[in-house]
């Protein structure tokens, strides 16, 4: 099916320019799109006026965690946590062992939708259910097939539970990625031994990829790896050789002294900066000093709208981090390039967000950015394309019924928090 876009005010995520044209697009992954002056005599599927409206490059999403969908509401633990690592068993790794098949397919599709309406069409997840591991990612990828949001997917490896459920994992990622694109997940340092984390390296290098890791989200991460293996833990990734590849990315990396900014400055990695989940979890702030330019921005699973994300990012950075306009859209637009530069399917040029923004000022190249800061949200999203496909029409889905899959989940959830 083709679209054609008139009328539309194209805004060139790279270069920020403004243009006046009709758009034609191209379905399928990799399809084109083409700015045309006249379309009067072409022929397509389907036409969308976008007379006052303006179009540009749908958002990406660099670090997601659907496991957490069903969190929403949930009861209290039975001990309140007093530090991360009692937030981490007491809440998230008590949920994630009570997932299975249902629950974590309500919680893929409810995540894809949100993630379309909030303009994402390219989502990095980083999964984990160690009481149903086997499978776990083809779930995920077929529920985000069928909303039509492109992945990259990978599951949480970990010794936590145990080195059978480390294997298991291990055997999950291999037979996710000889089909598909992915990457390595591990959940950080301090849970993956020396063991675990040789058999995932050999993973990375034997499929190509990248290793997804939580890096010094919090002191304890640290604390371990010194105690450990007498090292931080950047040089102990470092040693692994994991920061050789552009495909890897670090979560968060808060509790990082100048040595280890420097070995990830030097290197090829990724930085996933997810400012509201580090004020939920009060682990601390986000500082860019020193990482280089290849920061991403993440949700970490507190929701999924990017344009909330970035805006954070740049409010709260304003006390602890060098930020501006233009870092802050850099941090945003990240994602795709990190997708481009590693070749990774689904981030194509036919993927577009139509804004319906009804500023009381006019906005052009010169104050976009100020407008990104200070004036955009998810609300003015009107019309999502995926690989040339209509996703979001009128900020309603078209690919799957909504109402029956919210009510899905409500009812995964009920069955999740008797569980809890």
């Amino acid at each position: 099916m083709s679209i054609l876009l008139k009328n539309s005010t194209y805004i060139d995520w790279k270069t920020l320019k403004f243009s006046d044209c009709d758009i034609l697009l191209e379905e399928g992954v990799g399809g084109k799109i083409v700015f045309l002056d006249n379309t009067n005599d072409i022929k397509v599927e389907k036409t969308i006026d976008c007379k006052g409206k303006f179009v540009t490059k749908s958002f990406a999403l660099g670090h997601h965690h659907i496991y957490s969908a069903l969190s929403r509401g949930m009861p209290a633990p039975a001990k309140s946590p007093s530090n991360f690592y009692e937030i981490l068993k007491y809440i998230w790794w008590n949920l994630d062992k009570a997932l299975d098949k249902e629950m974590i397919e309500a919680s893929a599709l409810s995540i894809a939708i949100a993630c379309a309406k909030s303009g994402s069409t390219f989502v990095i997840d980083h999964h984990a259910s160690p009481n149903f591991i086997d499978g776990s990612l083809d779930i995920i990828a077929k529920a985000f097939d069928k909303v039509g949001v492109d992945h990259l997917l990978c599951y949480e490896i970990t010794d936590r539970d145990g080195l059978d459920k480390a294997q298991q994992g291990l055997a999950e990622t291999e037979n996710y990625l000889k089909k598909n694109q992915g990457l390595i997940g591990l959940h950080a340092s301090f849970t993956v031994g020396d063991d675990t984390m040789t058999k995932a390296v050999d993973l990375m290098n034997k499929y190509n990829s990248g290793i997804h890791i939580h890096v010094a989200e919090d002191l304890y991460d640290q604390q371990d790896s010194i105690e450990k293996y007498q090292k931080r833990v950047v040089e102990r990734l470092n040693d692994f050789s994991i920061l050789d590849s552009s495909k890897t990315i670090l979560g968060h990396c808060l509790h990082i002294d100048d040595n280890e900014r420097k070995l990830i400055a030097d290197s090829k990695a990724f930085v996933v900066q997810n400012t509201e989940s580090n004020l939920n979890n009060n682990v601390g702030y986000f500082n860019s000093r020193g990482l280089g330019d290849n920061i991403i921005l993440g949700t970490d699973g507190m929701h999924s709208d990017m344009i909330r994300s970035a805006q954070n990012a740049f409010f709260v950075g304003q006390g602890f981090d060098k930020i501006d306009f233009p870092s802050a859209y850099k941090r945003f637009v990240n994602v795709h390039n990190y997708a481009e530069i590693n070749g990774f399917e689904g981030d194509g040029e036919n993927n577009l967000v139509v804004l319906d923004y009804d500023s009381p000022t006019e906005m052009n190249k010169n104050n976009f950015l100020g407008h990104f800061i200070y004036g955009l949200s998810s609300k003015h999203i009107q019309h999502v394309i995926s690989n040339g496909k209509l996703i979001v029409e009128n900020r309603k889905i078209t690919t799957v019924d909504e109402e029956e899959i919210l009510g899905f989940s409500k009812d995964q959830a009920k069955r999740l928090w008797e569980k809890l």
